[in-house]
């Protein structure tokens, strides 16, 4: 038993699988200490992962040499890529999982990292010496010592869960909140706050009626999470199903209203805008009279189903009498009523671009603690503080990702400039660069990144340069081969497209919106046979990826010109070189927030809020440029 480590994570949530990994892969001794072993990676909520951008963030996970992605498709019972109406730059994979299966996954990944080991107890607060995190203390009164820690507690922090008007103390469900921790950093002068989030009922499979819901299937061809070819779905696939609420769910909902804990003054924590409760659904959609639920299977075989659109904190009499007026739920049999919880987190502002808290050195905060929701947001965090908890035990240079290199890159980005005022959720719309942070193309972006920096393993790193090989070959080829009007014109016409007046070369057909490769390889032998050269257990994916570059390149470089010239801006650096107090050119408010984030560069100060381009001018006037 050693009690001294490199690096230790508090939490064995996706934020804490994923930092642990993250540092014992890069080197670091590192100790994950969580309440229950059993629960590792629990899906506390939906038995889901991925979703619009979210799903984008898993595929960058992935890229860069982390888990989700493998674990999810290990445990996948259902696969489907969202948005394939709109352009690539809007495609998200999302998979269901079956909830055991996945924790069974992420424990077999973490029992088998070298240099990881896992410590069953309740960390109480941290042992800090001149504003530097050196230990950890615990409640069996063992304290452990530590270059690095990384804090991804989740909603345990002096966790609350409602029921109606029934509170019970804990983080989820039978398990104990986690007391002392917020305590010592508030006061340590840590600013912090409440958040509320919530999770539906869970009911039976053999108390529905499928006849009276809609099925929905998944998707059926290559596409998975993780790059890796040797990874697949292996377990029964299963669909899922909808159903809708109507007018008598509503008046029961409404007449439940005097007990939600919402409603009645019990809850005055954050709650979210984009997951928001049945309750809060038909209060601020009043004129609606129906809203759709997704039953939502919790496993391979299991009958346990998610009820999707149904979280609740209002008394479990309401929940139920409501469901059965959903006519496939008039028998409807419930396992577990929807409940809120609230519990503490601490301004991202606290922190640096890598996840480092401002006031005390070597400690890092990552997932829900951060103000976030979602697991996707807090796994991609948790890698980014498992990278810098290794980089500063070690002596390492800082590890970040910009704007325009992915979507954790935005993620913490908004976090630690911007700040919450509710639970944060990734959407695409966030991103200004999307186009260039496609789901399709992940590896290229990161994977070369991380295989320097020693995360990525050299057979990913070769995986993608043999793709990226293999892509620009076909790219070329669709430029270089000439296509001769009495050859195809009768297959253009029979595709649904105009003929062609003149030759051309294959790359301008492949522009063409009615067309893509695959269809006019059945038509064009040369490029059928190219085909056929590709990688065999990654073709469909190299085909894909090769397409987007050919039908979006004008838009892709374009974005990459805005980029480029915006980034500029980010490598002038702030930090320290100005004291905000004493420049009156620039507004109070401005002053302000420039004090309080102290943002690293011109560019993070440029997005603050509040802060105008004519401050902005100011700085640089300041800084000389």
């Amino acid at each position: 038993m050693r009690f001294e480590y490199d690096v230790i994570v508090i939490g064995g949530g996706h934020a804490g699988c994923e930092a642990a990994c993250a540092a014992a892969n890069l080197g670091s001794t590192t100790l994950l200490i969580t309440l229950d072993m059993n629960k590792i990676a629990q899906m506390s909520c939906n038995p889901a992962v991925g979703g619009i951008a979210k799903g984008q963030i898993v595929r960058e996970i992935d890229a860069l040499g982390g888990f989700m992605g493998i674990v999810t498709d290990r445990s996948a019972i259902q696969f489907r890529m969202l948005n394939r109406s709109k352009g690539p730059a809007m495609w998200s994979p999302r998979a269901q999982s079956d909830r055991m299966q996945f924790m069974a996954e992420w424990r077999k990944v973490i029992e088998n990292t070298p240099n990881l080991y896992i410590w069953q107890d309740d960390a109480l607060g941290f042992v800090i010496e001149n504003n530097t995190v050196v230990g950890v203390k615990t409640a069996f009164g063992v304290e452990f010592k530590a270059k690095a820690v990384v804090l991804t507690a989740g909603t345990f922090l002096n966790g609350l869960m409602h029921v109606g008007r029934v509170q019970i103390k804990g983080g989820r469900v039978s398990e104990p909140a986690s007391h002392g921790i917020t305590e010592q950093l508030r006061d340590l002068g840590f600013t912090t706050e409440r958040m509320k989030t919530g999770t539906p009922v869970r009911i039976d499979a053999r108390s529905i009626n499928f006849d009276l819901a809609e099925k929905q299937e998944g998707d059926n061809d290559y596409h998975k999470f993780s790059y890796m070819p040797d990874v697949k779905r292996t377990l029964k696939q299963r669909p899922c199903w909808i159903v809708n609420t109507n007018s008598e769910v509503h008046e029961i909902l409404r007449e439940g209203l005097p007990e939600s804990p919402l409603y009645n003054g019990q809850i005055q924590s954050i709650g979210p805008r984009y997951c928001p409760s049945i309750e809060t659904k038909i209060v601020t959609f009043a004129d609606k009279d129906s809203h759709q639920l997704f039953l939502e299977p919790e496993g391979e075989y299991t009958n346990e189903y998610y009820v999707n659109g149904f979280s609740s904190s209002l008394p479990l009499e309401v929940q139920f009498d409501a469901l059965k007026k959903v006519p496939a739920l008039e028998n409807v049999q419930i396992y577990r009523p929807g409940y809120a919880i609230e519990y503490d987190f601490f301004d991202p502002t606290q922190l640096k671009h890598t996840l480092e808290t401002k006031k005390v050195k070597n400690l890092f905060f990552a997932g829900q603690v951060n103000g976030t929701t979602g697991y996707e947001e807090a796994a991609g965090q948790g890698l980014i503080a498992g990278v810098n908890a290794h980089q500063n035990a070690v002596g390492g240079e800082p590890f970040t990702l910009g704007r325009d290199e992915a979507y954790i890159g935005v993620l913490i980005d908004d976090l630690v400039t911007k700040g919450v005022d509710e639970p944060y959720r990734m959407f695409t719309s966030r991103a200004e660069y999307r186009i260039l942070l496609r789901q399709d193309d992940a590896d290229m972006r990161l994977t070369e990144k991380s295989y320097k920096l020693g995360l990525a393993s050299k057979e990913r790193y070769e995986l993608m340069v043999s793709k990226r090989e293999q892509r620009d070959a076909l790219v070329e080829f669709c430029k270089e081969f000439s296509i001769k009007p009495a050859l195809i014109n009768a297959d253009l016409e029979r595709m649904g497209t105009s003929p062609l007046k003149e030759g051309c070369k294959l790359h301008s057909l492949v522009l063409r919106p009615q067309l893509d490769i695959n269809k006019l390889a059945e038509v064009i032998q040369p490029l059928k046979n190219f085909i056929y050269k590709l990688e065999e257990a990654r073709r469909e994916e190299i085909i894909e990826a090769a397409e987007i570059l050919i039908k979006y390149q004008g838009y892709i470089d374009r974005e990459k010109m805005i980029a480029e010239k915006v980034m500029r801006l980010e490598h002038v650096k702030l930090r320290g070189k100005l004291k905000y107090s004493e420049i009156q050119a620039i507004s109070t408010e401005a002053r302000q927030k420039l004090e309080k984030i102290d943002p690293e560069t011109v560019a993070q100060a440029a997005r603050i809020p509040g802060i105008s381009p004519s401050d902005i001018n100011i700085l640089l006037l300041l800084l000389g440029r």
